[in-house]
């Protein structure tokens, strides 16, 4: 039960401040394995393009047809859609439901 519990659910501690104000560094966030099309404003979770041993924590902003424009909330400090291009909404995981504070 808890491997399948940890498919669907997954808990995400953010690392650098590509998104802050909103998330900070530390905070911890439960995100759930995408089960519907990704909206705009919706905080995903997603291999980065470039490495995929590591993943990424990114607002959707946009949407052209199967691919979505990812940015981070601190532009300053974020590597995003605008250095990878856009991203196919199926390479996108989990979606964040809420941080520590919710």
């Amino acid at each position: 039960m808890g491997r399948l519990l940890e498919y669907f659910l997954r808990r995400v501690t953010v690392e650098g401040s590509s998104m802050s104000p909103t998330y900070v560094p530390g905070e911890r966030l439960t995100a759930l394995r995408r089960w519907r099309p990704i909206r705009n404003g919706d905080v995903v979770v997603v291999r980065d393009p470039r490495d995929p041993t590591r993943w990424l924590l990114k607002r959707c902003v946009g949407r052209k047809g199967s691919l979505v424009d990812l940015r981070g909330d601190n532009a300053g400090a974020s590597t995003d859609s605008r250095d990878f291009g856009l991203v196919p909404s199926r390479n996108v995981a989990y979606i964040v439901l809420s941080g520590s504070g919710s």
